[in-house]
């Protein structure tokens, strides 16, 4: 007799189905398993041991043969620890068979019995209810599980509590869904002193979740600046939500299993390597990028950061999408985020103060902007200089506009571009202007004649890419969306077109 147990293998957020297969023979006491296990994957024997042991069975004197089909794909992690002991269970008859092929399994054994958290408990959930199945998992994790829509969770403490279950001495209860609680109030901007230019510019950034970056003096306020953009931003949609909880519960992030609705900010330090910031690794984890997917990614000290790590975010901020290339697989994680970096001019930092005057400029200021190069400038479509801030302007009083007012103007435009962008095919539609492209972005932010030509002649004098030419009528359409206006003209280019800065020396 074979008995079998479903479980899943993970690619990226996708799963592939796992058919767990327990065979028991006659011959010399043995236990094997097959099917191209990793090493969490194959310590899973003494794991299981220890769990039937604390229960009160143990291995049958026979040949044991675990088979994770299909044979051709590694099988990476400790969830299979669980579905590996239920079919032991069917395989020695404690547990029916026929039930247990209604449902998906994962988890991780501690050697009392007790079913532990793993990671991507959600992705695995949502593979259940495709298949009408249900979703055997821990108990800490059914909160999450419950998120993937009407399918029967059974959220197990232990393994012999699921004994309990299937015998009927005791119902494991349905799990609730659980939300993550609000957490810390955001730094506000009115914290910050002057800097209106740079405000505006955060401002736009947030409407039409655009790329931003800042480049200013050490100390003028550029981290503050973006530590104040989640303040503004407004919270993600269910789908959003759940799209960034998928990520997270692979990356097994996900808190006692709570979806939060606020948007993911992330900063990595300028140390980060490549598969930290893109994804990579043994197991194809995702990178800061994919973790960032609908929020924030803040880069400070940008051109401190390796310049092959820096390079490796052109794809991922063009198409939205992150590819780890293995072996033996493609892994890709969602990557659309809003990139926020922060620069000195100079290495010294203070290329334009006449009272620290860089020695060495301009050649300072050219060595050390050209460590980024011209296409990754190009995909970012606000550049601000952030002056240093006067005494003067540290002794005046603080804003009478604070975060909650920005926030409002944000919500507005972002409502204005729901409303637009909802009529689109759901293969085509987009969330905010950033994400226009191609037919659609010539019908949403076709300028005025006035300020086609504008446009034209300022593409033509500051060598604009095609890249930075759309990128200047996205901006432009949100500025529009900021006054409430039905059209692009000739101001707003204008005002778009001051945002583009030209790197002294980037290629």
């Amino acid at each position: 007799m074979v008995a079998r147990v479903s479980t899943v293998s993970f690619l990226g957020i996708d799963t592939l189905p796992i058919d767990v297969q327990v065979q028991m023979s006659s011959g010399m006491p043995a236990f094997a398993i097959v099917g191209l296990p990793d090493k969490a994957v194959a310590e899973s024997k003494e794991r299981v041991r220890g769990a039937l042991t604390a229960i009160g069975l143990a291995f049958p004197p026979k040949r044991i043969t675990i088979n994770l089909s299909p044979a051709d794909v590694p099988k990476e992690g400790s969830h299979f620890d669980l579905p590996i002991a239920l079919g032991l269970l069917a395989a020695m008859e404690i547990l029916p068979a026929e039930r247990l092929a209604d449902y998906v399994v994962l988890g991780e054994l501690a050697l009392d019995g007790t079913v532990t958290g793993v990671a991507g408990v959600l992705p695995a959930a949502m593979a259940a209810n495709g298949t009408d199945r249900g979703l055997i998992c821990p108990a800490a994790q059914g909160g999450e599980a419950a998120w993937a829509g009407d399918l029967e969770i059974l959220a197990a403490p232990s393994l012999i509590a699921l004994v309990n279950h299937f015998k009927g001495s005791s119902v494991l209860p349905a799990p609730e869904a659980k939300l993550a609680p609000p957490g810390a109030e955001p730094p506000d901007l009115s914290d910050i002193k002057g800097q209106e230019s740079a405000k505006r510019a955060l401002e736009v950034a947030a409407s039409g979740g655009h790329n931003l970056l800042m480049v200013g003096p050490p100390g003028a306020g550029k981290s503050m600046l973006a530590a104040r953009l989640p303040g503004i931003l407004p919270e993600m949609g269910a789908r959003e939500a759940l799209e960034v909880s998928m990520i997270q519960s692979v990356a097994g992030l996900l808190e006692d299993g709570r979806l939060s609705r606020a948007r993911p900010f992330r900063d990595p330090h300028h140390s980060a390597s490549t598969p930290a910031l893109v994804g990579g690794g043994g197991r194809a984890r995702p990178g800061e990028i994919s973790l960032a997917h609908n929020g924030v990614l803040f880069l400070d000290e940008l051109p401190e950061f390796q310049r092959q790590a820096l390079e490796s975010l052109r794809q991922p901020l063009e198409t939205g999408r992150a590819v780890v290339a293995r072996v033996n697989a493609h892994v890709t994680y969602p990557a659309r985020v809003q990139l926020i970096a922060a620069m000195n001019p100079c290495r010294c930092g203070y290329l334009d103060d006449p009272e620290r005057a860089c020695t060495r400029a301009p050649r300072c200021a050219m060595d050390y902007q050209s460590k980024i190069s011209g296409p990754l400038f190009d995909r970012i479509d606000l550049h601000v200089d952030v002056p240093a801030v006067s005494a003067a302007d540290l002794a005046l009083p603080p804003p009478a506009e604070g975060s909650r007012q920005v926030a409002a103007r944000v919500a507005e435009a972002r409502a204005i571009q729901d409303a637009r962008f909802a009529a689109l095919p759901e293969e085509k539609r987009v969330a905010t202007n950033a994400q226009a492209d191609g037919r659609l972005l010539e019908e949403i932010a076709a300028p005025d004649e006035a300020g086609r030509r504008l446009l034209s002649e300022a593409a033509e004098r500051l060598r604009l890419s095609a890249r930075g030419y759309h990128r200047v009528l996205r901006v432009a359409r949100t500025l529009a969306d900021m006054e409430g206006a039905a059209d692009v003209r000739r101001p707003h280019i204008a005002e778009a077109l001051s945002y583009r800065r030209l790197a002294l020396n980037a290629g």
